[in-house]
């Protein structure tokens, strides 16, 4: 089956608190929607994912990512979304609310999984709470608890059902479950993930916030480079020419401050360095752009469900001076590394005279990555 997530973020959501909609809120070093996304984008059995929004938010939605405009109620914008899923080769579609940013890759899996011999599937935990009725701060009654389950998502359907049930429901459903009950689609109840919480009042932050780095995967990688002078007039480092009297001699274009993150990449995957991957043994590496070698490493990263967090780059030498040319430096790495120019640090320093480097003998360069996997 093809199946499309589309994530439910049209709603304002300020009862959160922080002066805007929590959707687009910080959390955890992303914002809440990105989380959400990203749960379902990483998911291999996902094929497309959709976000609904309020127009008003359109310029908050990252570049490439299809969208379509919600509805005043929740159900409106469900259909919308499903709406514009119709006729796109979409099978199935797992409906999520954006609100649920901690939602795993097991809790998707298991709801896709029963979907393949049930027309719906929704994932729910079982009450295990007293309930009572009350009125005017005293208990008036006591209800029964069996059989009874707290709702969440992702709710899961066949497309066509799911839209012909949203377009023949007169309105007001506390959720798709409910529509689709409505129309007579039989819905599988699988077991909830008590992680899986809405973010509603401004203390879920929080506990979003502990579920989410306690389920981090953070490695760090650090990469050395040196390359010695020889004839020239200008060297390159972070992808940048500096006219100088002399040349840096390498395989390549012997970018030392490219090559130190690169292989500071390939080090936080575990994945070894630019002659494994590159070896100067092959002639067709001969005067390469370093920039190649960063690409790579940084394409792997993604590839690997990785995001890079951070760089830092150290330039060891006495000539040419660096100072001038960091923040050149820094955007330039940005750009091939695909992140923001204020998470890439260069800086220079010298050996006071000491060693090669205080010799002017070449120039050295130190770097460290850090990346995260939610």
């Amino acid at each position: 089956m093809h199946t499309a997530a589309l994530i439910v973020a049209a709603g304002r959501g300020l009862r959160a608190g922080g002066g805007q909609p929590k959707q687009w809120r910080a959390l955890a070093g992303r914002r809440v929607a990105d989380w959400t996304v990203d749960a379902f984008a990483r998911h291999p059995r996902i094929g497309a994912v959709r976000l609904v929004i309020h127009p008003a938010d359109a310029g908050e939605v990252p570049a490439g990512l299809p969208w379509v405009a919600g509805g005043a109620t929740r159900a409106e914008s469900v259909r919308a979304g499903l709406e514009a899923l119709e006729g796109a080769g979409v099978s199935h579609v797992l409906i999520h609310d954006v609100a649920r940013p901690c939602v795993t890759s097991a809790l998707i899996e298991a709801v896709l999984d029963a979907l393949e011999t049930h027309d719906g599937a929704a994932p729910a935990l079982p009450l295990t709470d007293a309930l009572w009725r009350g009125a005017e701060g005293r208990v008036t009654g006591i209800e029964p608890r069996a059989g009874l389950f707290r709702a969440q998502t992702p709710q899961g359907f066949r497309l066509a059902a799911i839209l012909a049930a949203h377009r023949a429901h007169p309105g007001g459903a506390a959720d798709d479950v409910e529509v689709a009950r409505a129309a007579g689609i039989d819905v599988a109840i699988v077991p909830g993930d008590e992680a899986n919480l809405k973010i509603t009042r401004a203390e879920d932050f929080s506990r979003a916030e502990n579920y989410l780095r306690g389920r981090m995967d953070v490695r760090t990688g650090n990469g050395f480079d040196v390359h010695a002078f020889g004839p020239g007039d200008h060297v390159i480092l972070c992808g940048l020419r500096l006219p100088h009297d002399r040349g840096l001699r390498g395989h390549s274009d012997a970018d030392v401050g490219m090559h130190a993150l690169t292989d500071a990449l390939y080090g936080a995957l575990a994945e070894g360095d630019i002659g494994r991957h590159f070896p100067p043994s092959d002639p067709q590496w001969k005067g390469a752009d370093s920039r190649l070698f960063l690409r790579h490493a940084a394409e792997r990263v993604r590839a690997r469900g990785y995001r890079l967090s951070g760089a830092d780059v150290t330039l060891i030498c006495e000539r040419p001076k660096i100072g001038p040319h960091v923040s050149a430096m820094q955007a330039e790495l940005a750009v091939e590394l695909g992140i923001e120019p204020d998470r890439v640090s260069v800086k220079a320093t010298t050996s006071e005279r000491l060693g090669f480097t205080g010799r002017e003998e070449g120039i050295a360069a130190l770097a460290t990555a850090t990346l995260i996997s939610p």
